[in-house]
C-alpha cells in the first residue's frame, strides 16, 4: 500500500519535491474513495465508514473545483489521468 501511494505521488507530482500539491491530494483522496467504496460492497451495514466517505467526496470536490478556476489545464489533466468526469 505504501509503495502504491509512492507511485501515485510520483505520477502526479508537479516537482521531484512536491508531496502536499492540490493534485496529489485529489490522487490520494481518489484512491481512499475507491478503497473505501469496494469496502461497502462487502460490508453493507457500515455506517460508520459512510461518514469519512462522504468527507473524502466533498473535499475531493473542493479540490477539484479550486483546481479548475485556478490551474485549468492541470485539472484536465487530473481528470484524464484519474479518469474521473466523463
Amino acid at each position: 500500500m505504501i509503495q502504491k501511494k509512492k507511485d501515485l505521488i510520483k505520477t502526479l507530482a508537479i516537482n521531484s519535491k512536491d508531496v502536499g500539491s492540490a493534485e496529489i491530494q485529489i490522487g490520494l483522496l481518489s484512491n481512499k474513495i475507491q478503497k473505501l467504496s469496494d469496502h461497502f460492497k462487502k460490508f453493507k451495514k457500515d455506517k460508520h465508514s459512510t461518514m469519512g466517505l462522504a468527507k473524502s467526496v466533498n473535499k475531493r470536490k473542493k479540490l477539484l473545483s479550486y483546481l479548475k478556476r485556478k490551474k485549468p489545464k492541470s485539472y484536465e489533466k487530473i481528470i484524464k489521468q484519474l479518469n474521473l468526469r466523463k
